[in-house]
């Protein structure tokens, strides 16, 4: 039966409560820390060697899909009427808007020392200890907008711009890939700082602590960040219908790219899946 993603302003109250508990109990089996792990472990960038998957690569959103959809299932064998919501970070903007309320994910981190203190996710709560991360810290932490150097967060024309490219991805397949949806959406722009942190990387940033990084998946708004991204793709696909993931080969021989990106009908670690077979779910799941 094909279940519904629904954007996470437009959550019940009860679906908002059994959201959170679910989450809650994936983590106290000890499931969740194994996405923190895997993000972690193909969390590669363009300057190291071999195989890229998770990012900076034409698998960005195929990867991604997959990866929420294990999380999803997870939490159905906690609660089978709940899905991931999207959070539609062109709509809902500000630091005390959904999803940042008490009920969901709590707010952003008190100043010194970016801890979140509210919320069902705050380490005062006893049920959210960072076990897996980058540095030691044990509590979750957010800088929501950046206080002492804000940004803002990516609006619809910053989308649009993503979404009428009509080639999914384009040598040299990487984060310096100056055409194509996926870098596009991905956010990799050219310069240092600000001006280089586009749509998806942006929004990463103006959640900052935790967000930033490879241990993002500590902060449960990555999975609503990543739905909406996933929504995303959906509408680039009703757009441009034959539009398909590129490269549909291995880049040639010669090529540095060669070996370190996913051709599409090959296997996606870690997962026995290729981006061909994760192109259309339709089956699985719709957005509301």
């Amino acid at each position: 039966m094909v279940y519904t993603r629904k954007d996470v302003s437009a959550l019940t109250r009860s679906e908002r409560h059994r959201f959170v508990n679910a989450l809650l109990e994936v983590k106290r089996r000890g499931e969740y820390d194994e996405f923190v792990r895997t993000h972690i472990e193909y969390y590669r960038s363009d300057g190291e060697a071999g195989l890229r998957v998770a990012h900076m690569a034409p698998t960005f959103l195929p990867w991604h899909r997959k990866f929420l959809l294990d999380l999803e299932e997870a939490l159905r064998r906690v609660d089978d009427r709940v899905t991931v919501p999207y959070w539609d970070w062109t709509r809902n903007r500000g630091t005390t808007a959904v999803p940042w309320t008490a009920d969901l994910l709590g707010g952003t981190g008190r100043r010194s020392d970016r801890q979140v203190m509210t919320g069902p996710f705050a380490y005062r709560n006893g049920q959210w200890t960072i076990e897996v991360g980058i540095t030691d810290t044990e509590f979750l932490t957010r800088d929501l907008g950046r206080s002492r150097d804000p940004i803002a967060l990516p609006r619809a024309g910053d989308l649009e711009r993503a979404l009428a490219d009509p080639v999914y991805d384009a040598a040299p397949w990487n984060s310096t890939s100056a055409k194509g949806f996926r870098n596009r959406l991905e956010g990799w722009g050219s310069g240092r700082g600000v001006v280089s942190w586009l749509t998806h990387n942006r929004v990463h940033r103006w959640v900052g602590g935790h967000m930033v990084g490879g241990a993002s998946v500590n902060d449960p708004v990555f999975w609503m960040h990543h739905a909406f991204v996933d929504l995303l793709w959906s509408r680039w696909q009703r757009r441009h219908p034959n539009a398909r993931y590129l490269p549909a080969e291995q880049p040639a021989l010669g090529s540095g790219q060669r070996g370190r990106v996913v051709a599409r009908h090959e296997p996606m670690p870690p997962w026995d899946v290729t981006p061909d077979s994760l192109e259309d779910l339709s089956g699985i799941y719709r957005y509301a």
